[in-house]
């Protein structure tokens, strides 16, 4: 009979490398078969020439080559204290060390030294579980003296992350400029704009004689767009070093034509220089973030529920409460604030119309009352543009039908009454761009649908109205995309793109049911919809909790999965915050 064919048996004996080492480090305790002399001062460890040439390429070329330490008994290694020595022959030989803060730095310069690459790194590592907020700077400093890249950049990272904290340390105004200038044009630097403009002036201002010269460098650093008028004009504009550079005034002037004239087109003898800055997109780590507020909850009471959606983990987080419940408010953003306007509040004994205004910023979680309207009103419309607060129509204190309109100048804090609504509409969609405010459609006093495109210019106080046939929405959104005006149901599952540049509708892909009283926002080029109410297909009306999206490019909806509660009559909005503020 044939014999059965012999396997091959690979054994592989897992123990076999740490015994060797615990043996090699027994026989050099003992010294037996050590055949060099470490020595650091008095202190003499012996050593296996072998062991240490297979350990360090250092090592491996003093021993291996024709160095004289290659015949030499005893070795004498300049700079390294016989404790750090002792660690690291120990760790040649077991793979074990202890690091703290006493010891790390000689640590990693030996480890440099001697070519323990490893080492170096669980330096770097240790010392990067240190870093904070008042030492990262001084570890780039460190990082950059010892040529550890791993350590600089973790510590360049917190940086830029925590720069809200760095920016007030000792440690930035040592920054040289161009390191200073580095983070400053970063896009990836956690800080608002303000900030970055105080980190400047605090930095010159360490040391003005020299720096000076800077700020008009420094100054290009910053991006104008995303400032709040208020304190780019009169804080900014009216700072001495602003005022002290040519460049930097003309820049400012540069904006302040841009506003005063509500146009997009750039002007002035620094245009060319001004375009450039202008066009900057915000930093990567200012973050939009979708913003839900107010409106009927689960068909109760108005809501004075805020909440922030989280991108990242598909949730709904609670925001700071509304000071009072009000009822069909209107929501806008402007500068990165949530604005909520007017209302009506009831109460068992009365109910009033209010002129009231408060605002929301993500960057403090706190309602505040701002200026108030010149009237009263409720279920009226809201929309921003530029550095202005548009509102339109609504009911007054009398509760009729109203046309006036009034804006707010967030340069200068008031309010001013403007050229009425040709009509007088209620729950019309609301779009601006281009210089326009577009009202389409709405109801009249006698709740006709009324098939109306009203457009005011917001340059020249102007309304200009236009029939149209294709314009049948009550309660509807609008919003803008790619110069685009979407109008999102309004008791019709019809969703229409309205092209300004044409004066014609876009038929796109229709909701799933006829909705109204809905809500929309757009976020990274997409469309939002939240909540509403809807007519189901018994033709009863029902409240929604529905969340979904809208992509202009593939021309599709999809579910977002739904809100936490049943909302409609609410505000939806976008909201910029910086990343690592909203993290706190």
């Amino acid at each position: 009979m044939d014999r059965p064919a012999v396997e091959l048996f690979q054994y592989k004996d897992k123990e076999q490398s740490s015994n060797l080492l615990l043996q090699l480090n027994s026989l050099r305790q003992e010294n037996i078969l050590t055949d060099v002399l470490l020595c650091s001062d008095n202190t003499e460890i012996p050593c296996h020439r072998n062991v240490l040439v297979s350990s360090s390429p250092y090592f491996r070329a003093m021993f291996c080559s024709n160095f004289k330490e290659k015949q030499q008994a005893k070795v004498f290694l300049k700079g390294i204290t016989p404790a750090i020595l002792t660690s690291i022959i120990d760790y040649v030989y077991t793979g074990l060390i202890s690091i703290s803060m006493d010891i790390v730095l000689p640590l990693m310069q030996a480890a440099s030294m001697l070519q323990y690459g490893r080492l170096f790194e669980a330096c770097s590592c240790f010392l990067q579980k240190q870093l904070n907020p008042d030492n990262c700077l001084s570890m780039i400093r460190l990082s950059e003296i010892m040529n550890c890249k791993s350590l600089k950049d973790k510590a360049k990272e917190m940086a830029m992350r925590k720069f809200s904290d760095v920016s007030v340390s000792e440690d930035l105004c040592e920054l040289s400029l161009p390191e200073l200038m580095g983070y400053l044009e970063d896009d990836s630097l956690c800080a608002e704009e303000e900030q970055v403009f105080e980190t400047l002036v605090a930095w010159i201002h360490h040391d003005p004689l020299s720096r000076r010269g800077a700020i008009s460098d420094l100054f290009k650093k910053v991006r104008l767009r995303y400032i709040h008028p208020t304190y780019l004009f009169q804080f900014i504009a009216n700072d001495p070093l602003i005022q002290s550079s040519t460049l930097c005034t003309e820049l400012i002037e540069s904006v302040r034509r841009l506003m005063f004239s509500v146009s997009t087109k750039i002007i002035g003898d620094t245009a060319a220089g001004f375009k450039n800055l202008w066009v900057r997109q915000r930093r990567y780590t200012c973050c939009d973030r979708l913003v839900v507020v107010g409106g009927r909850k689960n068909n109760e009471q108005t809501s004075r529920e805020a909440l922030v959606f989280e991108e990242k983990t598909q949730k709904w987080q609670a925001l700071a409460k509304l000071p009072i419940r009000l009822y069909k408010a209107s929501y806008v953003a402007l500068h990165s604030v949530l604005y909520v306007i007017g209302g009506l509040t009831t109460s068992t004994k009365y109910s009033q119309v209010n002129t009231t205004v408060y605002t929301l910023s993500l960057k403090t979680n706190q309602w505040r009352m701002a200026e108030p309207m010149l009237e009263p009103r409720f279920a009226h419309q809201s929309i921003s543009y530029l550095h202005f607060i548009f509102v339109l129509g609504g009911l007054g204190s009398d509760r009729r039908v109203t046309g006036t309109v009034e804006r707010y100048n967030s340069m200068f804090n008031q309010w001013e009454s403007m050229a009425p609504m040709p009509e007088a509409v209620l729950h019309p969609a609301v779009a601006a761009t281009n210089q326009r405010i577009y009202v389409f459609g709405g109801e009249d006093a006698m709740q006709n649908p009324v098939r109306l495109i009203q457009v005011y210019h917001i340059t020249r106080n102007m309304w200009l109205k236009m029939e149209n046939r294709t314009v049948k929405n009550v309660s509807a959104p609008a919003a803008v995309m790619d110069d685009k005006i979407y109008i999102i149901g309004g008791y019709t599952r019809r969703m229409m793109a309205y092209d300004t540049k044409t004066n014609r509708f876009i038929k796109c892909a229709n909701l799933k049911e006829r909705r109204m009283h809905h809500s929309a926002t757009v976020l990274n080029n997409r469309l939002y919809i939240t909540g509403g109410r809807y007519v189901n297909g018994h033709d009863v009306i029902q409240d929604s909790d529905n969340f979904e999206v809208y992509d202009p490019k593939t021309d599709t909806w999809t579910s977002k999965g739904t809100l936490p509660y049943k909302l409609f009559d609410h505000g939806s909005l976008t909201l910029t915050c910086v990343s690592e503020k909203w993290a706190k």
